[in-house]
């Protein structure tokens, strides 16, 4: 079963949901852990990472989630 990461509207905290597909076509809105909160979205939290062959370069590119800049995954 695929994770997905949510954020809480209310206290801002950011937690892991195990859900299969099906759970989450059917409009998955889990509770925040911390507050118990049902108001919570999903973050993209999906990142790439550029190494070269000798190993001595690498290169993080920016990801999506809470701290992303404008522009990022559609906003």
């Amino acid at each position: 079963m695929p994770l997905y990461d949510y954020q809480c509207h209310h206290c801002q905290v950011i937690f892991e949901v195990r859900a299969s597909f099906k759970e989450k076509e059917a409009g998955l809105q889990p509770e925040c852990p911390q507050c118990h909160s049902q108001e919570t979205h999903q973050v993209l939290t999906a990142g790439l990472l550029l190494h070269s062959s000798r190993g001595d370069a690498l290169i993080t590119l920016p990801t999506c989630g809470p701290n992303a800049g404008p522009g990022c995954c559609g906003r």
